[in-house]
C-alpha cells in the first residue's frame, strides 16, 4: 500500500503542473500550437531549423508556424503522456498488491479515463477547438487531479483523517459539491469561448449590472467552428452573458461554501475550514484581479490552480463525511 499511496501522491501533484499547463496552452492561444495529433507539423516535437520550418508550413500551409504556440503545447502534450506512466504504475502495482482490495479497480479507472482524455486531445485538435469538446477535456484534467488525490486518500489510511469524520455535514458537503462542479463548469466555458474579457469593469459589467444577454447562442453546445474556433466566433452579448454568468454563479458558490465553512468551524473538521476559507478568498480576489488588469497570465493559471485546489478540498470534506 505504501508503494500505491506514493505514486498516487506523485501523480496527484504531477497533475496540479499539467493541468497549469494546459492553462498556459489555452491562454496564449496555442490549442492549435500543432494542427496535427500526435505529432507537431509531422515532427516528433516540433520544427526548429529553417528547413523544418518550411517542410511544416508546406504540409499545413492554412496554419502558419509559430514556435511560440508550438513549445506550449508540445510541452502540454508530454507532460501529458507521463501522467499516463504514473496511471500504468499505478495500476500494475495496485493489481500486484495483495492488500489493495478495491484500489486496483480504482486505478484502471483512472488509466481508462487519461486514454479517453488522450482522445479528447486528439478531437481537440482534430475539431478544431471545438468548445464542448475542449470543455470536456479540460474538466477530464480535474477529473484526473481528484482521481489520483482519491486513491492516495483510500490507500493513506491516514489517523488525522479518520479522527475529523463529519456524518452531519453529508447533505451541505455534497450540496457544495455539485455547485462548485457548475461553477468550475462556467469557468471552462468562459475560457472556451473566449469570453474571459467581455466584462472588463467591475463589480458591473459593461457599465451595468443588468447587460445585454443572450443565453440561446451562450449556451449553445453545438456551434459552429468555422475553419476554426481560436478566438471564438460568438458575439458580445453572449460572451457577457457566459461571463456573467460565471460571475454570478461565483457569488451563489459563497454562500453555499459560506454555510459549509460556519458548519465545519464546529465540527471536528474544523482545519477543513480553514482551508476552504483561504482556497475560496484566494479564488475570488484572483478573478477580480484577473478582470481589473486584463487578464494576466500567471494570475490566470494562479486562477485554474486554486479551482483545481478547492475542488480537491470539497472532496476531502465529502469523503470525511460520506466514509464510513
Amino acid at each position: 500500500m505504501t508503494n500505491i499511496r506514493n505514486i498516487s501522491l506523485f501523480g496527484f501533484l504531477f497533475a496540479f503542473v499539467v493541468i497549469a499547463l494546459g492553462a498556459w496552452t489555452r491562454l496564449v492561444d496555442a490549442g492549435l500550437g500543432c494542427p496535427d495529433w500526435p505529432g507537431c507539423y509531422g515532427f516528433v516535437v516540433f520544427p526548429t531549423t529553417e528547413a523544418e520550418v518550411a517542410l511544416a508550413e508546406s504540409r499545413f500551409p492554412e496554419f502558419p508556424y509559430d514556435i511560440n504556440k508550438a513549445i506550449p503545447e508540445v510541452v502540454h502534450r508530454y507532460f501529458a503522456a507521463v501522467l499516463g506512466l504514473f496511471a500504468i504504475a499505478l495500476t500494475v502495482i495496485s493489481f500486484r498488491a495483495k492488500d489493495s482490495g478495491n484500489l486496483k479497480w480504482w486505478s484502471l479507472g483512472l488509466l481508462i479515463f487519461i486514454c479517453c482524455q488522450g482522445l479528447f486531445g486528439y478531437l481537440t485538435v482534430s475539431l478544431k477547438l471545438l468548445p464542448i469538446i475542449v470543455t470536456l477535456h479540460l474538466f477530464g484534467g480535474f477529473t484526473t487531479l481528484c482521481l489520483f488525490f482519491f486513491i492516495f486518500l483510500k490507500a493513506g489510511n491516514f489517523e488525522l483523517v479518520n479522527s475529523m469524520r463529519v456524518p452531519e455535514l453529508k447533505k451541505i458537503s455534497f450540496v457544495a459539491f455539485i455547485f462548485l462542479i457548475f461553477q468550475i463548469f462556467l469557468g471552462v466555458w468562459t475560457s472556451t469561448n473566449y469570453a474571459s474579457l467581455a466584462c472588463v469593469d467591475f463589480p458591473t459589467c459593461q457599465g451595468t449590472f443588468f447587460p445585454d444577454t443572450d443565453f440561446k447562442n451562450a449556451f449553445n453546445i453545438w456551434q459552429e467552428v468555422g475553419p476554426n474556433y481560436l478566438y471564438g466566433l460568438l458575439d458580445n452579448d453572449a460572451r457577457v452573458t457566459i461571463h456573467y454568468s460565471h460571475r454570478v454563479s461565483a457569488i451563489i458558490v459563497s454562500i453555499v461554501f459560506l454555510i459549509l465553512i460556519s458548519k465545519l468551524w464546529f465540527s471536528n473538521a474544523a482545519p477543513m475550514a480553514s482551508t476552504l476559507g483561504i482556497l475560496l478568498l484566494t479564488q475570488i480576489s484572483l478573478g477580480i484581479i484577473n478582470v481589473i488588469y486584463i487578464l494576466p497570465l500567471y494570475v490566470a493559471i494562479a486562477h485554474n490552480l486554486v479551482a483545481a485546489a478547492l475542488l480537491v478540498a470539497t472532496i476531502t470534506v465529502n469523503y470525511l463525511a460520506w466514509k464510513k
